[in-house]
């Protein structure tokens, strides 16, 4: 969800007005997955490299982050939407931590949609953790080196409990993945636009669809054997 900042300059404002504004088109991207029955979304909220952003930057993104989790989860999970925070929450505050938690084990049984927030994420903390938690196996003689192949691994991914990964959006102009689901695009199809996240909405996302179900998906194959 790239582009808030730039969002808010272009209109003589700072910055944290633009990521106040993305929310709403967060709300906008929930709808359109659950009207158009997308199993699963995942949102990139605060990545681990944004802890380096300016303080007060980063103070109103944790104070943003808490307000949405007290004003939307009731909302999500009327909706029927499974609410996941994947990342090292470790790092933040006992009282969003807890917030957190409760949002999840609340809305744990809802089927309509799950939504995964990415917050502070990054794919490389996502693989280096799988891999860790894979060594502690061996280490412990559940598993052997040998017995580890793809699917034990995709199986330790933050993700691992949604179908796999079809398209990967970025807004706001950039031609790069920038440390997000490294590991799960690995077939993905990519989409960039230079669309900023505030002006992201139903419209947007359904053209960014339209342009993935317009492409031949391979997997390796041929043309000629996927046709």
């Amino acid at each position: 969800m790239d582009g808030n900042g730039r969002w808010a300059q272009k209109k003589g404002k700072i910055r944290t007005f633009g990521h106040k504004a993305g929310v709403e088109s967060v709300r906008a991207a929930v709808r359109f997955a659950r009207q158009t029955d997308i199993q699963s979304l995942t949102l990139f909220a605060f990545s681990s490299e944004n802890w380096k952003r300016p303080e007060d930057e980063v103070s109103v993104l944790m104070e943003l982050f808490n307000l949405v989790l007290n004003s939307e989860v009731k909302k999500l999970n009327k909706n029927g939407v499974r609410l996941k925070v994947i990342g090292d929450v470790s790092a933040f505050d006992d009282k969003l931590v807890n917030k957190i938690r409760k949002a999840e084990t609340l809305t744990a049984e809802n089927r309509q949609l799950v939504l995964n927030i990415a917050a502070n994420y990054g794919g490389r903390w996502d693989i280096v953790n799988a891999a860790k938690q894979l060594a502690t196996q061996v280490q412990q003689g559940e598993i052997t080196p040998e017995q580890i192949d793809e699917s034990l691994f995709d199986a330790k991914i933050s993700t691992h409990q949604v179908p796999e990964l079809d398209l990967l959006i970025r807004t706001g102009g950039e031609h790069r993945i920038s440390n997000f689901l490294l590991w799960q695009c690995a077939y993905a199809e990519l989409y960039f636009t230079d669309v900023l996240w505030p002006d992201f909405n139903e419209e947007v996302f359904q053209t960014a669809v339209n342009d993935f179900k317009s492409r031949q998906r391979r997997f390796g194959l041929t043309g000629e054997q996927v046709s």
